[in-house]
């Protein structure tokens, strides 16, 4: 059974698939991981994907589409990490994503029609009985320190965990992502450096689910049947 990681968000444009893709490709390189593009008449990751094959822009990356969550999850049997971008929205097929996710990552902007969207969908998701300790906040698209650190307090105000680091607004990581690279993979060190933070922070969280499943395993077969 693969860790499951799932990026969802109310809108469009907040940063969903830039961290489905930055998580997909720092995760390449130690482990089997997929990423399923649950919106394929979009097709915006499988594009990406493409891209990076066509320009050799960094290690493989498998991208592949799905037209249900249930597609996706049926297929997975071979990967250890299964990183799922839904589709801009909520509802029930949200909410099936979100329930079989080890990990909800909602990414956000600083503006009040980023924030609250982000809270009142978490809000719902707890109240649709989807645990708060699998949910967290990604912040993205900001233009200071000082914007970061309101975000944050926002959030955690609300009572959500907020990753560490954040992504800044950068025409860098528009230009790599047209590349085929995430935006752990731009020209700039220091840019690359701050998506590292983040992208760490969210792959010490993909690893720790991994050492409590295995450890659940060993656990069940010591009992036995």
């Amino acid at each position: 059974m693969p860790i499951i990681v799932s990026f969802v968000s109310q809108k469009g444009g907040v940063g969903k698939s830039t961290l489905a893709r930055a998580l997909l490709a720092v995760a390449a390189h130690s482990m089997k991981a997929r990423l399923a593009d649950l919106d394929p008449r979009q097709g915006s990751v499988v594009a990406w994907e493409r891209a990076r094959q066509r320009n050799a822009a960094g290690p493989p990356c498998e991208v592949v589409p799905y037209a249900t969550v249930g597609e996706a999850l049926a297929a997975s049997g071979d990967v250890d990490l299964l990183i799922l971008d839904a589709p801009a929205g909520t509802g029930r097929a949200t909410l099936e994503i979100t329930r079989h996710s080890h990990l909800v990552v909602q990414p956000t902007g600083p503006s009040a029609d980023d924030l609250v969207p982000t809270i009142l969908t978490f809000h719902e998701l707890v109240k649709e009985g989807v645990p708060k300790a699998r949910l967290a906040v990604a912040i993205c698209r900001v233009l200071s320190a000082g914007e970061a650190a309101t975000v944050r307090a926002y959030v955690q105000d609300a009572g959500y965990e907020v990753l560490a680091g954040a992504i800044a607004e950068r025409s860098a990581y528009r230009e790599a992502q047209n590349r085929g690279q995430a935006i752990t993979e731009t020209k700039s060190a220091k840019l690359n450096e701050q998506a590292d933070a983040l992208m760490e922070a969210l792959l010490d969280k993909v690893m720790h689910e991994i050492k409590r499943l295995k450890g659940e395993e060993r656990r069940k077969r010591k009992e036995g049947p």
